[in-house]
């Protein structure tokens, strides 16, 4: 073919590109063109059968198995090797009851919060340090992308359609974390939920926002545990008299309550009991009907159970920050951690 003749490959990418477009594919970033042979280096790295249903909207009647995920996952700019975390990702979604009982389509627009642990963070290049949760990593952006993709064109909830987000998140675009296990002083995630050491292994859950604790000068853990409880309690999030929360702490927080002889569980303990308002504060904030006719000086613990508050160590020690974010739904997260499996066998 002549040189006047020719077809510039560039071109024939952003017609696929905007083909994908025209057919509602994307969630408004540009999507990377699939092939039947991407699709099947993509499967090649899962020992999962390809018709294995992993994802499904019950409400809706629709479901999602592993050759569809590999397709959204091929879309979302994952390279093959982050197939397994994908489905991984689905596995511990599915573990949750809000997933299950629709919330995929809440007003709120709940984002998914992926979790990573274990050796494969390293393999797969999964940010655990600075800016862990946020842009400038291939993999932790189009993990969780994948998800967000498969929910857009397998379950089809889109905006303006099946999602009834009144303003939505921008983290269901890409919430995915490994946490930093080397410099956390306690064990990971994975382990308190029963994973063996260095197993690559995904915990994950919907959430409705992410707010930060700047605290750089407390050096007393109480102190600190005071100002996180504040975050924790704020009356913006109640919802029927009740909030959620879980935190993704900074290494210098974490450390400073370790050395203070907080563990996990400590720490979820002191948050639960210390995160209460009163039905006056509740009724100042315009929530009077989650107070009832309670007196004044009724407590309202935010955050009734610690279970309900997972703790993950992530992000880079240079500074004394962490993260409230808000599980969505109250009746607790599921508190699974589910295998990454490779080539017929865990990671």
């Amino acid at each position: 073919m002549s040189a006047a003749t020719s077809v510039d490959p560039v071109d024939i990418a952003r017609a696929a590109v905007e083909h994908a477009y025209d057919q509602g594919w994307t969630d408004g970033l540009p999507v990377v063109p699939v092939t039947a042979a991407t699709r099947d280096e993509f499967l090649a790295a899962t020992p999962r059968d390809p018709g294995e249903v992993v994802a499904h909207a019950g409400s809706l009647g629709r479901e999602c198995t592993v050759e569809r995920v590999a397709v959204n996952a091929a879309m979302a700019g994952c390279r093959p090797e982050y197939l397994p975390v994908v489905l991984a990702a689905w596995d511990a979604l599915m573990a949750q009851r809000v997933v299950t009982g629709g919330g995929w389509q809440s007003t709120s627009g709940p984002a998914p919060l992926i979790v990573v642990n274990g050796d494969v963070r390293a393999e797969l290049g999964i940010n655990s340090a600075g800016g862990s949760v946020g842009p400038g990593f291939r993999a932790n952006a189009t993990i969780a992308r994948a998800i967000g993709l498969t929910v857009r064109n397998v379950l089809g909830i889109r905006p303006h359609e099946l999602d009834q987000a009144t303003q939505g998140l921008p983290g269901r675009f890409a919430v995915c974390v490994g946490e930093n296990e080397e410099l956390s002083p306690w064990e990971p995630l994975s382990m308190e939920l029963g994973a063996a050491p260095g197993a690559g292994s995904v915990s994950a859950m919907l959430i409705r926002t992410c707010e930060f604790v700047d605290n750089r000068d407390s050096t007393d853990p109480e102190d600190l545990l005071r100002d996180i409880a504040d975050t924790v309690a704020r009356t913006g999030t109640v919802v029927g008299g009740r909030s959620s929360a879980g935190l993704l702490l900074g290494v210098e927080h974490a450390t400073l309550l370790a050395d203070g002889g907080f563990g996990k569980a400590d720490v979820a303990a002191w948050i639960s009991e210390h995160a209460v308002r009163t039905a006056a504060d509740l009724r100042a904030a315009g929530k009077g009907r989650a107070a009832g006719d309670a007196p004044d000086d009724a407590p309202f613990p935010m955050v009734p159970e610690p279970e309900h508050l997972p703790i993950v160590v992530t992000g880079a020690r240079n500074a004394g920050m962490s993260l409230v974010v808000r599980p969505f739904g109250f009746g607790g997260w599921s508190r699974t951690t589910h295998p990454v499996h490779v080539g017929g066998a865990a990671a």
